[in-house]
């Protein structure tokens, strides 16, 4: 038996159900805190801080959805599953809007349930918090993934280029390898290579000395040498001259630096890590970027998915955004009405995490009671009423979601998906044509 660290917060008002699914759950090695009420539950969050909350959607008083929403307003990155013998489709849909990670029906199957278990711990949202509003907010692997090797590689003074498009994160991950780093303590130093001109770009990096130029009145650091000690972080290192990128190399190299006019260089000791939305190798092959220098650079690449593909974080983000900016700016916002958050969730995002902040940002400076609407989203976006999806195509593209989860959990076996979704075969198989599904796609290699 495999056992688990993790804390796992168990609510539901039939004693019997909630002592066998303890019993299912402390067998697998988990710790299990139980409730028998939505009440309770809240006051033993605050106390146990779960890494997981499976709740009965059914209650006397609270039930689980109103457990979720107070929850959330907390713990807004805490993992809830919802368990039922009453769910519908509609009624599903509804609680993954909201962001409820898993909808169960019941009586349950075990296997199934701990998968979903195992699911919800593996990708439980970490966050890495850097500032107010700014943090790694995910449940996304590939995202998790990056924060890992990003981890691992803190520790080290290897150079790191970071790729990404536009407004997807390469700054913050640049802050947090820092931040992990035994730098820390020293400054972080960011310099935008594409905003400064071209005629500054050496002075504002490498500093110059008082005469080196007109209207250089007085000895300047450099932001380079600025971060003595620390991290520079090189971003849009993609659009830097070439003349430029020579006299990096040099610094790197030697790590020592020249003003611009002095006599003599000075010794530097800092960590560079670089960021890009270009494709550098395109860039070398047309011969804008030095080839040695990318290599001195690329040391460890880390590679940040655009919002698009990790869509399943766009509600903790949007929620984390909001719970910062409403504090920021003292208003008594709680949350987002459904609509308004299925109308981020399926939002294009083309300027990907940066993007979403300020629409976030948007709507709360405009918001004028506890919930956001659909009408603030839809003015954030500038696009009015083109967000949001019907009811019909939501339920469709929950349907198949469902069933496609049936299938990776059983493997491909229909008589257990079929079992667990409570449908016969025939009424099965008619929902897996709809959404053109083929099970066997999901049965194990041999």
């Amino acid at each position: 038996m495999t056992q688990h660290p993790e804390t796992i917060l168990i609510v539901d008002d039939d004693p019997m159900l909630l002592r066998l699914l303890g019993i299912l759950l402390r067998e697998e090695g988990y710790r299990v805190v139980s409730a028998d009420s939505g009440e309770k539950a809240l006051a033993l969050a605050a106390a146990e801080k779960p890494d997981l909350v499976i709740t009965d959607l059914r209650m006397g008083g609270m039930n689980g959805l109103a457990l979720f929403e107070s929850l959330n307003r907390t713990f807004p990155l805490l993992p809830v599953i919802i368990l039922t013998a009453h769910g519908t489709i509609p009624e599903a849909v509804e609680a993954t809007r909201r962001g409820v990670f898993g909808f169960l029906s019941k009586p349950y199957d075990a296997p199934a349930l701990l998968a979903e278990a195992r699911r919800a711990l593996a990708l439980s949202p970490a966050a890495t918090a850097v500032g107010n509003a700014e943090a790694f907010v995910t449940r996304t692997p590939r995202v998790q993934a990056v924060l890992d090797e990003a981890r691992a590689v803190a520790g080290t003074e290897a150079s790191v280029l970071i790729r990404g498009e536009t407004g997807s994160g390469k700054e913050l991950l640049a802050q947090t390898i820092h931040d992990w780093s035994p730098r820390s303590g020293a400054p972080f130093v960011a310099v935008n290579c594409g905003a400064i001109p071209e005629a500054l770009l050496e002075s504002e990096l490498f500093g110059h000395v008082r005469g080196a130029f007109t209207g250089a009145t007085r000895d300047h650091r450099g932001l380079i040498p600025s971060a003595e000690g620390g991290t520079v972080f090189l971003d849009e290192i993609g659009d830097m001259p070439l003349a430029l990128q020579v006299k990096l190399l040099r610094v790197l190299q030697e790590r020592e630096v020249r003003p611009v006019g002095a006599t003599r260089s000075v010794p530097l000791n800092v960590r560079v890590i670089s960021a890009t939305h270009r494709d550098l190798e395109a860039e070398i092959r047309a011969g804008r970027f030095r080839e040695d220098l990318y290599y001195r650079l690329n040391v460890i690449s880390l590679t940040l998915p655009p919002l698009r593909e990790r869509r399943e974080d766009v509600p903790l983000l949007a929620r984390h955004f909001l719970a910062a900016l409403a504090d920021k700016y003292g208003k008594p916002v709680t949350g987002f009405a459904g609509e308004a958050l299925a109308a981020l969730a399926t939002a294009a995002w083309p300027g990907n995490v940066r993007q979403l902040f300020n629409a976030v940002e948007k709507c709360v400076a405009l918001c004028t009671g506890p919930l956001v609407t659909l009408a603030l989203v839809e003015r954030a976006l500038d696009r009015p009423g083109e967000s949001m999806g019907s009811f019909d195509e939501a339920r469709r593209d929950f349907e198949r979601e469902y069933l496609v989860r049936l299938l990776k959990l059983t493997s491909g076996n229909v008589t257990r998906a079929a079992r667990i979704a409570k449908r016969n075969r025939s009424d099965f198989y008619t929902l897996l044509n709809r959404h053109q599904i083929e099970p066997s796609g999901f049965k194990p290699p041999d």
